[in-house]
């Protein structure tokens, strides 16, 4: 009888331990933030999301997927079966793309106001998307490398850059998608056809991401680089603070400002979690590590700069096309693109095209 006791017992502490332990899986399963972003993000998220988790006694999975542009068409592919909860890095040259898509939830944060008006308007007034962060793109060139850069459009033909430039693909590349937005702001429609068929032999290569470009770069295969006119701050801070070896090259003078921002994955099953999160990516604790970790700008008018952001260098002509002009051509920009870079189309035979 006690034998039959103990084993009643023993059966029923088996029960016991195996309920708790289903339900502290499902705790933890409520509790776990999914976020998909970029490959470059990941020491900002180092520096930052460990505050978030222990703040909220939560677990952030962070999944990256290469540049902002492939995390935009995995979160397309999914829309119908949702597996991120928030989605950063989304700027200001895809948002139109991603909001057309539906694969976001609106939210305004309550402590938006630290992000000025004017960042607001220009990424989304429309709060599916809250900017985080933003930067000035450039082309960089390394000064013990590079005498004489160019500093126009103009000047980037010439022979003497053949082969040179290494430009990130505006299909797959936020970067390289706001580096064809700056020639759409200084040519205008149809006029950057024009100048891209121009610019093919100037270029090295066309890389999918950030990344790779900044690796391929950074070795020495080509010169010039599309990239961040904050480049020389990153320099400066790894070289303790000594004189800059990167240059920057705001062509004409003019800069497209790439703004990121942050959002809200619709069909989300953490709603308020991801909303808490949103409001952290606003506070302090996490705009003071953008500098040095993200190397842009941080949006919120409170954060702090740290001193080697006095060679970052700021444009002092901003080209960017209209919010509303980038939302009615997105689409047909890209594919124009596609024709004429890809496919091997002349311009005339991309404008005919359009009807």
């Amino acid at each position: 009888m006690k034998t039959k006791n103990i084993l009643g017992l023993l059966v029923i502490a088996v029960i016991i331990l195996g309920l708790v332990y289903i339900g502290l899986t499902n705790r933890e399963e409520k509790e776990t933030l999914t976020i998909y972003t970029y490959d470059s993000f990941q020491s900002l998220a180092k520096a930052t999301i460990p505050k978030f988790e222990e703040k909220y006694n939560v677990k952030v999975k962070l999944i990256t997927l290469g540049d902002a542009g492939e995390v935009l068409n995995r979160l397309i592919l999914e829309k119908d079966n949702p597996r991120a909860d928030v989605v950063i890095g989304i700027d200001n040259s895809l948002a139109a793309k991603a909001i057309e898509a539906g694969v976001l939830e609106v939210y305004k944060p309550k402590n938006i106001d630290v992000v000025p008006e004017e960042l607001i308007q220009a990424l989304d007034p429309t709060y599916h998307l809250i900017p985080y962060d933003y930067g000035a793109i450039a082309i960089v060139y390394k000064k013990d490398e590079v005498q004489n850069p160019p500093q126009t459009f103009e000047d980037l033909l010439k022979p003497e850059w053949a082969k040179s430039l290494i430009v990130e693909d505006p299909r797959t590349s936020s970067t390289g998608m706001a580096f064809l937005l700056w020639t759409i702001g200084a040519y205008g429609d149809p006029g950057w056809l024009y100048y891209w068929e121009k610019l093919k032999p100037q270029i090295y290569q066309i890389t999918e991401g950030w990344d790779a470009g900044w690796e391929m770069w950074d070795k020495g295969e080509a010169p010039l680089f599309v990239s961040y006119a904050t480049d020389p701050a990153y320099s400066a801070y790894y070289s303790n603070g000594s004189e800059p070896n990167i240059g920057v090259i705001l062509l004409n003078g003019t800069a497209y400002v790439q703004i990121e921002g942050v959002g809200i994955v619709k069909g989300t099953k953490h709603r308020e979690l991801a909303e808490k999160f949103i409001e952290f990516m606003l506070t302090n604790d996490f705009q003071d590590e953008i500098p040095l970790n993200n190397w842009m700008f941080p949006a919120s008018k409170n954060a702090t700069l740290p001193d080697v952001y006095k060679y970052a260098v700021k444009p002092e002509k901003i080209i960017n096309p209209d919010p509303e002009e980038i939302k009615a051509n997105h689409n047909r920009w890209l594919q124009e693109w596609i024709e004429l870079m890809i496919e091997g189309k002349s311009p005339e035979e991309v404008i005919k095209e359009r009807g």
